[in-house]
């Protein structure tokens, strides 16, 4: 499914798996998870006994005198090996670094899942300022071949004498003026399609549109209260602040823990070949516990205790920024959703009394009761309706899709519901 090209028209569902296959960011997201998620295996290995071995070989050369007075040299190769094991008993530190280890894999999974989101959004907004480029683009096209026809029947109707030059010249001007609105909308459909380009790994060469009198849907519940209670709760932003708050009280915990003894059990087996001159060799084991008390260390100890207490009160109050944030956000997703809806719902009126006006000043205009500003008046008036009518459309749909992440449950198949909103464009 991801692939990166298709022989006909990509449709956001499409564009999506692209992005999930070549889009760096979420790559390099992806690579960090993998990497966090040994933060579990790290912190368990805290609890579990470290097993060692050590041996060394070495040549030496003695020069010793007996009790006969006789100076000797002996030459001689010695060798030793040891197996040390070691298992706590009693660390609370380690404990809390243990726990600590899988609060940290919890968090690297909630940023990664945030960061999927965040994906599925940078994918649907240069998704849709790409059709919406293109939808500028041919609403700019006919007010451009319609302020050229008007150009040339001002032209006409100059020449047997109906209209003045001043016609002309302001039919002349809304011409240029056209042209150059082409000239950057051309431009700001280049700039939108590098934009996605960026995201899924290569220009697209054709994109799926929306169907024509398409109905968008309401929230579900249609209470902004019920959605700020869930954003609140299930926001990946709250999650993973509320990781953070808890990962800083282990870390408090750790630090107070530094004033306490530990206890190990500790063993070793060792075997030392010619140790020295008079010694062929020595063996032996040992096995038993190894409390350590620590008394005092420089301050360091209730440095970090006050340190990490002063993290704690910090994770206390960015979870409660995270939590406001995400209750802001869900508002705003949610108006954006309720209002762009009515907007939509409004310019679509606007755009057939603006067709109206525009036929009613053409036919004003060929029977004399209208002039030619009149005419170049409604033509721009469409024009600008049309385009403000896609733009709402496309920035209902964004505030849909933001108003499902801003309680964290916004996934594939919020992109097939939008999905299924669009066509292929002939």
């Amino acid at each position: 499914m991801l692939t990166t090209g298709t022989a006909s028209a990509a449709d956001l569902l499409q564009t999506y798996y692209d992005a999930l296959a070549n889009d760096a960011r979420h790559s390099a997201a992806r690579a960090q998870h993998e990497a966090d998620q040994e933060k579990r295996v790290q912190g368990r290995s805290a609890l579990l006994p470290i097993l060692g071995v050590s041996a060394n070989a070495q040549r030496n050369n003695t020069d010793y005198t007996p009790q006969n007075g006789v100076e000797e040299n002996r030459r001689y190769s010695s060798n030793s090996y040891a197996l040390q094991l070691s298992a706590p008993l009693f660390r609370v530190q380690n404990w809390h670094q243990y726990k600590e280890g899988a609060l940290q894999t919890e968090l690297a999974n909630s940023i990664f899942n945030q960061e999927t989101q965040e994906l599925i959004l940078r994918t649907a907004e240069a998704y849709f300022d790409v059709l919406n480029s293109q939808d500028s683009l041919h609403a700019i096209e006919q007010l451009r071949t319609a302020a050229a026809e008007q150009l040339e029947l001002a032209r006409t109707s100059f020449k047997v004498g109906t209209v003045t030059v001043t016609d002309v010249h302001e039919a002349q001007s809304r011409f240029d003026l056209a042209s150059a609105q082409e000239i950057a909308a051309h431009n700001t459909l280049d700039v939108s399609l590098e934009a996605l380009a960026r995201i899924i790994g290569h220009t697209p060469k054709e994109l799926a549109g929306l169907k024509p009198g398409v109905m968008l849907s309401h929230p579900e519940p249609n209470s902004i209260d019920a959605w700020v209670d869930a954003a609140e709760k299930g926001n990946y932003g709250v999650q993973t602040q509320t990781l953070a708050r808890e990962i800083a009280e282990r870390e408090y915990q750790r630090a107070r823990a530094g004033h306490l003894p530990t206890l190990d059990l500790v063993a070793s087996h060792s075997r030392n070949t010619r140790p020295s001159v008079s010694v062929e060799r020595t063996e032996g084991s040992a096995v038993g516990v190894q409390l350590d008390m620590p008394l005092y260390q420089g301050g360091y100890v209730s440095s970090r205790t006050r340190e990490t207490a002063a993290l704690k009160l910090k994770a206390d109050s960015d979870l409660e920024e995270a939590r406001r944030a995400a209750a802001l956000a869900a508002r705003e997703a949610y108006l954006g959703v309720t209002n762009g809806m009515a907007q939509v719902r409004a310019l679509e009126a606007a755009q057939i009394s603006s067709t109206s006006s525009l036929e009613a000043n053409r036919l004003g205009y060929k029977v004399g009761v209208r002039i030619n500003i009149d005419v170049l008046n409604a033509q721009s008036q469409l024009a600008d309706t049309v385009q403000k009518l896609a733009r709402a459309r496309y920035d209902t749909m964004l505030a849909q899709l933001r108003l499902k992440a801003s309680i964290g449950s916004l996934g594939e198949e919020d992109v097939r519901a939008i999905n299924a909103l669009l066509e292929t464009r002939n």
